[in-house]
């Protein structure tokens, strides 16, 4: 028994120490003890102050995107089967065909069927000779959930790439509503925050094939107002601030997609300027390393959100790794661009339907609220386990204090932060905590007004109230995640820390308190009763 107790109280110790560490560290010092505490113990907008965003993703961009595609593969494909035929898009989700010769409309019929699944082949409205393809409802409807799913994740990347500990991404409103609630404790001026959030952050290579020119107007002029095809121009802010316009291929070389991940990092060239080096993926290395090399001596325009970031003359065959060189690079924009880049491009535009800095002055009364209920509270329960269930009241009260020892040390190692209903999930879980050990000791008192020895009545009690825990526990941890999967910052707060309490409140309920009842009979005379 006692070989047993002590095996048991070693990893009791070894529970304690590891949440110690979670929670303060391994300090040197008490100002080092102050910020570890500070730095994991983290505290949500509700309490710390900061900034609440909420943000609309405009999913239609994807979908236009997605039926710009679908027009020039549709064309690829016609000319690729000999096919003649005009392709034009008249709207996000409609296509119109026209001058394709009668006999060859069973051909394209057969042509969507088979490699344009996501449209419909449909009469064109008032002419008989055309044809218009027809986005599917559900191809739609499945391109803008991607796209929304796919902005609340780049969104949560570049947030957490920023270091806002603490922060959180949710749905707002309901289904098809494509909102997002972005909150960010502790961030008192988010402009920089904002604009890293909203910017696209599509990279492309692309050749360019005419300029610099003074003014867009000067560009057209040159080609008669009419662009060569599969080309298009784009504009370059140089340092003077001053406008210039480059012909570049419409169709980039290679995008931000073929970077590897965590693949650019801000540096510095020769000279100390800042600039943005990058690793493609290989199967984006091996095209880049073919393109260029057919283009020495030709100029390669960076364009981030089509705007060009610099048009640096190809000098030799550039495979997988390479530099991006602005003039008008700032460490700061630099580390914006590679932190953009690794985060990945945003499938859609958004915009701010509400932006507001919650101010401290609430954090700090909510904390002194809540502590202090928390603390009255707590002290409470302790003097009543103490008063009414004498010494296994100690018990009662070292298996609650360490509850709360593992839930705020579970906290820290998880990075979650508290906010006010977490605080009011942390007062629950003490309450399920005192419930258990309610249930044990009174099961424990049944068992010796039965006669048995105190240590069957131990025994007996931990056995037969194990299950009213267990399911008193599960039912609750049950609703815990219905909360937290459907609720917002706040309520998934309430629901997380209340889970973990309850985790750790089986621990110390069921195995420490049982630990101590063991070692307390170890230590008793023979015949003398059991404080309970």
């Amino acid at each position: 028994m006692e070989r047993k107790i002590r095996s048991r109280s070693i990893l009791i110790v070894v529970v304690v120490l590891v949440c110690v560490v979670g929670i303060i560290g391994l300090p040197k010092n008490i100002g080092q003890l102050e910020s570890n505490v500070h730095k994991r113990i983290l505290l949500g907008l509700d309490l710390s102050g900061g900034t609440y965003l909420i943000l609309h993703v405009h999913v239609e961009d994807a979908v236009n995107a997605a039926s710009d595609v679908a027009v020039r593969e549709f064309q690829d494909a016609l000319t690729r089967r000999n096919i003649p035929g005009s392709v034009q898009k008249t709207d996000p989700t409609h296509i119109l065909l026209k001058a394709v010769p009668a006999n060859d409309w069973d051909r394209v019929a057969d042509l969507v069927q088979n490699q344009f699944s996501d449209y419909i082949l449909q009469p064109a409205p008032g002419n008989p000779d055309a044809r218009v393809l027809a986005m599917k409802v559900s191809s739609q409807a499945s391109i803008e959930n991607d796209a929304y799913t796919e902005a609340r994740q780049t969104i949560d990347r570049r947030v957490n790439a920023l270091g806002v500990a603490g922060s959180e991404i949710a749905d707002y409103g309901g289904q098809g509503s494509y909102d997002l609630v972005v909150e960010l404790p502790s961030v008192t001026d988010p402009t920089h925050v904002r604009n890293i959030i909203k910017k696209v952050g599509m990279l492309q290579w692309m050749l360019v094939r005419g300029g610099p020119y003074d003014s867009r107007e000067a560009a057209l002029a040159s080609f008669n107002g009419v662009l060569p095809p599969d080309t298009e121009l784009l504009p370059e802010v140089n340092n003077s601030g001053s406008q210039v316009w480059y012909l570049v291929d419409s169709i980039a070389v290679i995008t931000g997609r073929d970077l590897k991940p965590n693949g650019a990092q801000p540096s510095q060239d020769e000279n100390g300027r800042p600039d943005v080096t990058f690793t493609l993926t290989r199967s984006g290395g091996a095209r880049f390393a073919e393109i260029t090399q057919q283009n020495i001596g030709k100029e390669l325009a960076i364009v981030l959100d089509n705007q060009v970031q610099s048009a640096p003359v190809i000098q030799n065959r550039i495979g997988e790794n390479g530099t991006i060189q602005g003039g008008n690079f700032t460490p700061q924009s630099a580390s914006n661009l590679a932190l953009l880049l690794n985060s990945g491009a945003l499938p859609a535009s958004i915009s701010y339907l509400q932006d507001r800095v919650i101010g401290a002055s609430l954090g700090v009364d909510s904390i002194h609220h809540g502590v202090e209920a928390c603390i009255i509270g707590f002290v409470a329960i302790l003097a009543f386990m103490l008063i009414y269930y004498k010494g296994a009241g100690v018990n009662a009260d070292v298996a609650l204090i360490l509850n709360l020892i593992i839930l705020v040390a579970a906290m820290a190692y998880f990075q979650g932060a508290f906010t006010l209903p977490g605080i009011a999930g942390v007062i629950l879980t003490v309450g399920m905590g005192v419930d258990s050990n309610v249930l044990v000791f009174e099961r424990i008192r049944e068992e010796l007004r039965a006669g048995k020895a105190p240590p069957a009545a131990v025994a007996g009690g931990f056995e037969h109230a194990f299950k009213t825990i267990l399911d008193t526990h599960v039912t609750t941890v049950a609703a815990a995640a219905i909360l937290f999967t459907f609720g917002t910052g706040p309520v998934r707060g309430f629901a997380v820390t209340l889970t973990i309490g309850l985790v750790a409140n089986l621990f110390t309920s069921i195995f420490v308190s049982r630990v101590i009842f063991d070692y307390v009979l170890t230590r008793r005379e023979r015949g003398a009763a059991l404080s309970v």
